[in-house]
């Protein structure tokens, strides 16, 4: 099946766009395809959130100081939003995924719209990918789905600092659809049809960066981040490639860069959460605090459990866990140290791919190799 990039054409002509979820993300994404060309209606739960959006052009909750585009209007009307949409765009929490999608099924079940998830998180009580998700509740043929992933922080983007993603769909022809529309002066987007390593990836790294902000938390320096991101890297790159994902793509935008980019940041709501935690926060109170949603701290559990299955070693997470549930002390945290005796291991993967410093050495050289190459076309990831 080819998904139609038609449909009602939206103010001055322009293809007219949804974006579902109107947190930091989802604006920040709306206003990445309205600065691309479309008109983009975003849908928010909360009327207040859609008047200001519409009127004055602002999400002051979400995204200070930041000025939205005129081809950006908003509504709290589900019907409103998705109507002659000639793509849907999804940024709910993963964990209200399924039941807001009860609602928005009749309202795409004749077209056929590209469904693009822009969510970083599992299931929590089936484990299953968001892609998995939209496919069972919606009822769609999958070459209809695309996800979107990458080291994407809202606030930077929002303010148009220039950065990169990858767009996968099964179908390269989705893929490259959604790129085409999702691209602007300082977004830039490239493709693949590794679905599966795509949204591991994004889902994976929120896990490292709750660690990452754990140990930052407690006070401890550079060199105990930068292992902890090393090996996260071979943790992830191993559970993506356990459930049929391409090495490759841990190693680009979808995996590594966006491992950089959450770890590194304040911005990241992940290593925020950690870092409260590290700071002797309960989870509970952890929680409390977040304005916003940490899909890493609900995605702890259903990792573990799906690594377990396919018999997938996650010391990085396994710790996190035990943070998370109150019996580790923050301050004993170094997963990076765990071995099961005293005999020195290699760095290799489980998989057989290299993950020390030469595989971080490639996987740099082709982040930055793809942020120079390929202009004005979608380029493999």
């Amino acid at each position: 099946m080819t998904p139609r990039s038609d449909g009602r054409r939206g103010e001055a002509g322009l293809p007219r766009i949804a974006v579902i979820g109107s947190g930091s993300w989802g604006t920040t994404f709306g206003k990445v395809l309205a600065d691309g060309g479309a008109h983009v209606v975003m849908w928010a739960r909360r009327a207040e959130v859609a008047q200001e959006i519409q009127e004055g052009h602002r999400n002051s909750e979400y995204l200070p100081g930041v000025n939205l585009p005129r081809t950006m209007s908003a509504t709290a009307h589900l019907s409103e939003a998705l109507d002659g949409a000639s793509q849907v765009y999804l940024a709910i929490s993963s964990q209200a995924l399924r039941q807001n999608l009860k609602a928005v099924r009749p309202l795409v079940a004749r077209t056929e719209a590209p469904i693009v998830s822009l969510m970083k998180g599992v299931e929590k009580r089936t484990g299953l990918r968001m892609s998995q998700v939209i496919e069972q509740e919606l009822h769609c043929d999958p070459a209809r789905i695309a996800v979107a992933s990458g080291p994407n922080l809202a606030l930077e983007i929002a303010r148009e600092q220039p950065t990169a993603a990858v767009i996968s769909s099964t179908s390269r022809e989705t893929a490259e659809a959604v790129a085409r529309r999702a691209r602007n002066t300082y977004f830039r987007t490239f493709v693949n049809t590794d679905v599966i390593g795509t949204e591991f990836g994004g889902v994976l790294k929120n896990l490292i960066a709750v660690a990452i902000g754990i140990v930052d938390g407690v006070g401890y320096g550079e060199n105990t981040k930068a292992s902890i991101i090393t090996r996260g890297l071979v943790e992830m790159t191993d559970f993506a490639v356990a459930y049929g994902a391409q090495p490759e793509t841990l190693q680009g935008l979808a995996g590594l860069g966006d491992l950089i980019a959450t770890c590194q940041s304040p911005l990241s709501r992940n290593n925020t959460a950690g870092r409260l935690l590290g700071q002797g926060y309960s989870f509970q109170d952890v929680v409390k605090q977040m304005n916003q949603t940490a899909e890493g701290l609900a995605s702890v559990a259903p990792v573990l459990e799906l690594a377990r299955e396919a018999g997938v070693q996650m010391p990085i997470v396994e710790q996190v866990k035990m943070v998370l549930d109150g019996t580790m002390n923050p301050r004993d945290i170094a997963p990076h140290l765990t071995t099961d005796d005293d005999k020195p291991t290699g760095e290799r993967t489980q998989h057989g791919q290299n993950g020390g410093g030469g595989a971080l050495r490639r996987s740099l050289q082709r982040a930055f190799d793809q942020l120079r190459n390929g202009r004005g076309r979608a380029a493999g990831d």
